[in-house]
């Protein structure tokens, strides 16, 4: 089964735990963020591919239902909200479900297991992705092209990237940026590596060399290091 990655967005801190506890449960789900407004959703939508939303209506200066009518290719919704007189309009929109708080568990599985179908029955064909990521270190957003990325390492609840000229340091979950990046380009070598494959100096025993820099392999991973190598 294809991972969902999704955001939750509600102004509610209660609500974005209670989504974060259930979507804990589900391995086909990928939380990448949550938000606590529209504004912090429209960026999360700009930096990441999302395939779906659990979305709030009632949340102040700009609406659940707002936000979808701005965006020109939204991701499946789900709503969440306390307020019944919202379904229609919902629906209307094409959400997936309408999940009227507080809701189980169960009913929540019965939405995502909707969003699954409906991702399925989508055309297969992937939409062109960038050839670049964006980081944002230092109060600014960088454009990094990936042909001149060496790794990207764990840092703690941060992210540092190695380019040709210079290393930023993002606040950021290494496995979220690994969902960004072209497989055929970068491999993880480690927990808390991941390398661009045409970076590489040499491979000796289990350290790969990257400009002055020998990284560790972990054990499980060398085999399909050097099989990716061979393609």
């Amino acid at each position: 089964m294809n991972t969902i990655r999704c955001i939750a967005v509600d102004d509610e801190p209660l609500s974005l735990r209670i989504i974060e506890k259930y979507a804990a449960d589900l391995s086909q789900l990928d939380l990448v963020t949550t938000c606590s407004n529209a504004f912090e959703a429209m960026e999360a939508l700009r930096l990441h591919q999302i395939d779906l939303i659990f979305l709030d209506i009632n949340m102040p200066k700009l609406s659940g239902i707002s936000l979808l009518k701005s965006l020109d290719r939204p991701p499946l919704v789900v709503f969440t909200t306390a307020y019944p007189e919202f379904a229609v309009e919902g629906f209307e929109l094409e959400a997936v479900d309408y999940l009227l708080k507080p809701f189980s568990l169960e009913r929540f599985i019965k939405a995502v297991n909707r969003a699954a179908d409906r991702l399925a029955a989508a055309p297969t064909h992937e939409p062109q992705r960038p050839a670049f990521l964006l980081v944002k270190a230092d109060k600014k957003l960088y454009k990094v092209d990936f042909q001149d990325i060496n790794y990207l390492e764990a840092y703690g609840d941060y992210v540092k990237v190695f380019t040709k000229d210079k290393m930023l340091l993002t606040k950021e979950r290494l496995a979220t940026i690994e969902q960004q990046l072209p497989q055929g380009l970068f491999f993880r070598i480690h927990r808390s590596y991941i390398i661009a494959l045409s970076a590489i100096d040499f491979i000796e025993g289990n350290l790969v060399k990257i400009g002055k820099e020998k990284l560790p392999i972990s054990e499980g991973l060398k085999e399909g290091l050097m099989e990716k190598l061979k393609d």
